[in-house]
């Protein structure tokens, strides 16, 4: 039983926070498996039908397809994404990292983008949601940097989505909330919901939108909290969980996957990792777990693994977090992030690599794109559920950036995508089958690359954001 606790006071602490041209139809082709490419494990135990012969589909009939939710579990991506979607070693990228920050909307993050050169959507500069007098809120600059969190959990979210109408940020939100001991007492207000941040606040997401690929049609993967959305990027399926519980009955997770398939991968932590919901998995791998300075270190020595999730410090939420989740100072989360690109660019392995950057989910922030439709991932239900559970639409809009030499520079991708996207990505690199109905419909975000003509084979300087002293000082009064 002691095994079993040695997260589990910084985890209750997080769960109370907390197309393509379509071409002539190629031939049959076998998936064919990536034991003894570089990096990789010697060790490959797939099971045989993962390198089935696969006739891939044309581009049109796998869209048609994925939108009516017509793939399953065990669909190999060669059999989903379409006959001009490169497979396994045709994608010139041999390591791909993860990170995913905490609980930052799209439009939060990327409202004032546009004036910026970058043409994002965002809501309307009037756009406003009405407080429970019915007086709107229009949306404003925040100032004050470490507001109390705003409410995200599954009612609440379900609330501010509310049916389409995206306007009950601010209501969810009025007296409301977590973390609610840190932030002045009018950051207690459903008002904090509606505020974003300029390019001042937040100049390295800038940077990396301007200088690599952003997606502004990029959703969380469920209407609900950080712990069931952090479950779709590991396992496509939250196992019917809508809160921040420990799942039950967890089947294959993207690890099992690539353990079996022989893939090279670890998890490099700074506080707690993120896989360490998933209770059961995490004692299972605990041994790929190492810290974030190892993670800098393997980048400088050229020695990272095929795949590396890279997490900042969650789950031990504060002002001075690298996670950027609220009350946090998103400059510090800024230079976190800055230092792990940079390690990454400055990598011998740089030329050969790719980074998605995204946020687990929209943390009560408002939002004013309407999450759309989802193909649930099974027939798992939570009965404490209010609203009742479907798992059948997406979450809220979320941030997500491509970091690469393959990236292109300043692009805006307007495809559809969820968390299970990135999961995708890695089941196309390193041929493994859909973990679940999610994952085997969902796009993969190849739009966002050119493997032709890569951009940044030498790649830009990477600007490493400060820490304003007398913000943190600031914070540190308000949160004591």
């Amino acid at each position: 039983m002691l095994k079993r606790t040695i997260f589990l006071a910084p985890l209750v602490s997080w769960f109370l926070a907390c197309s393509s041209p379509e071409e002539t139809p190629t031939p049959t082709v076998t998936a064919g498996g990536n034991a003894g490419e570089a990096g990789a494990s010697p060790t490959n135990k797939a099971p045989a039908e993962w390198d089935r012969p696969v006739t891939p589909p044309s581009d049109s009939e796998a869209e048609s397809k994925r939108a009516s939710c017509g793939y399953q579990k065990g669909a190999l991506p060669a059999e989903t994404l379409g006959q001009s979607t490169p497979m396994g070693k045709e994608i010139p990228i041999d390591h791909i990292l993860v990170v995913m920050m905490e609980n930052r909307s799209f439009d939060h993050y990327f409202q004032k983008a546009p004036e910026k050169g970058i043409p994002v959507d965002v809501a309307p500069t009037d756009f406003s949601n009405p407080d429970p007098t019915g007086k709107p809120v229009k949306i404003f600059r925040d100032n004050v940097y470490c507001i109390a969190d705003p409410a995200h959990g599954w009612t609440a979210v379900h609330k501010q989505e509310n049916g389409g109408r995206m306007d009950g940020f601010v209501t969810t939100n009025t007296g409301d909330g977590e973390h609610l001991t840190c932030g002045p007492l009018t950051g207690l207000k459903g008002d904090r919901a509606m505020s974003y941040y300029e390019e001042e606040d937040i100049p390295f997401t800038y940077f990396l939108a301007r200088n690599f690929s952003v997606a502004d049609r990029y959703f969380c993967s469920v209407l609900g909290p950080t712990w069931p959305n952090r479950m779709y990027l590991y396992a496509a399926s939250s196992f019917g969980r809508t809160a921040n519980e420990f799942p039950e009955n967890v089947e294959a997770t993207i690890f099992d996957q690539l353990e079996a398939r022989g893939v090279s991968w670890k998890v490099y932590r700074t506080t707690t990792p993120g896989f360490a919901i998933m209770l059961d998995t995490y004692l299972k791998f605990k041994d790929r777990v190492v810290s974030i300075d190892a993670y800098h270190a393997d980048a400088a020595a050229g020695t990272l693994p095929q795949v590396a999730f890279v997490d900042p410090g969650i789950a031990r939420e504060g002002y001075d977090q690298s996670d950027e989740h609220p009350p946090a100072i998103m400059e510090v989360g800024q230079n976190w992030l800055g230092k792990v690109v940079d390690s990454l660019a400055k990598s011998p392995q740089w030329s050969r690599s790719a980074m998605f950057i995204t946020y687990d989910e929209h943390g009560g922030f408002y939002d004013h794109v309407v999450p759309p439709k989802a193909c649930p991932p099974d027939d798992r239900t939570d009965p404490k559920a209010d609203p009742p559970v479907g798992f059948d639409q997406l979450g809220i809009r979320v941030p997500m950036m491509v970091v690469s030499p393959f990236a292109k520079k300043g692009y805006v991708s307007h495809t559809v995508f969820d968390h299970t996207s990135i999961v995708r990505f890695i089941q196309a690199r390193f041929t493994l089958p859909a973990m679940s109905n999610r994952d085997a419909n969902a796009a993969a975000p190849f739009d966002m690359f050119d493997f032709t003509s890569p951009p940044s084979l030498t790649p830009p300087t990477i600007p490493i954001p400060t820490v304003d002293p007398a913000k943190l000082a600031a914070c540190k009064e308000l949160c004591q």
